[in-house]
């Protein structure tokens, strides 16, 4: 496997896109948005003792995960030769909507969990995708 693109990955793209990804997750995630939705659909209890121990360490791992999406979109973006705003959307939109709404969808069909639950988080992880891919696209 050719892996000499990796040079040419546009690297501080491919950080502030993860980091505005994650971003993105603290605002959606918010009161201003979802939180008071997802809290009630996630059955998760936020007044029992120990509901936000190691929560330090999840949204840690969440921005090397979205770091790794990121990766991806920037090899995508080299590999398809990207440019420009709307090529980011695109792309976002496709890989969003393909990959990560549908996988979430299907693991949470399974897991019988609430649909407004599976709309929140499909729906920040598209988001996420076009917000990063346009970032991506737009860098030179």
């Amino acid at each position: 496997m050719d892996t000499s693109f990796i040079e040419g990955l546009n690297w501080p793209a491919i950080l502030v896109a993860a980091l505005a990804y994650f971003m993105l997750g603290a605002l959606w995630y918010s009161k201003l948005l979802f939180a008071n939705h997802w809290i009630a659909s996630s059955g998760i209890d936020m007044n029992k003792p120990g509901a936000r121990k190691g929560v330090g360490g999840i949204m840690a791992f969440t921005f090397l995960l979205e770091l790794v999406v990121c990766i991806g979109l920037g090899i995508l973006v080299y590999r398809l030769m990207l440019s420009g705003f709307l090529s980011g959307i695109k792309l976002g939109v496709f890989t969003g909507v393909c990959f990560a709404a549908i996988g979430i969808t299907i693991s949470y069909l399974y897991q019988s969990k609430p649909q407004i639950l599976t709309l929140i988080d499909s729906g920040y992880h598209i988001t996420g995708n076009i917000l990063a891919a346009v970032i991506l696209c737009s860098w030179h």
